[in-house]
């Protein structure tokens, strides 16, 4: 039986969070989320799905389909239980960085090509 996880978010790399967010706002129609900032920007869908912008220093934009600078997102997976859902994808070969920024709130893994993806209480 599959886990129940829902997709709540998605979010990209990027060296302008705001400027990323404007377009993708005039593009889609997304509301911008209140709390942007210079870090972090994001926009919100009417049924609740989350467009997030972050800052990385250094950025670096994909070069498709080269792969010389990789693709930058990761999944948010909403979930009623951290625990049971981390113990469940790591059972299914996921992995848990030792870098852990949520606390008691979400947790980070990786699937099993690498590519990071959070889990959040639902």
């Amino acid at each position: 039986m599959p886990l129940r996880m829902r997709l709540t978010a998605i979010t990209l790399d990027c060296a302008d969070p705001q400027a990323l967010a404007d377009f993708y706002a005039r593009a889609t129609g997304f509301e911008p989320h209140p709390r942007s900032d210079t870090e972090f920007a994001g926009l919100t869908r009417e049924d609740g799905l989350f467009l997030g912008f972050q800052r990385v220093d250094g950025y670096r934009p994909p070069r498709w389909p080269d792969g010389s600078a990789p693709q930058q997102s990761h999944l948010d997976f909403a979930v009623d239980d951290l625990d049971e859902a981390e113990a469940e994808l790591l059972e299914l070969g996921a992995g848990k960085p030792d870098h852990q920024p949520g606390g008691a709130r979400w947790r980070v893994l990786t699937d099993p090509a690498g590519h990071p993806f959070c889990l959040t209480l639902h």
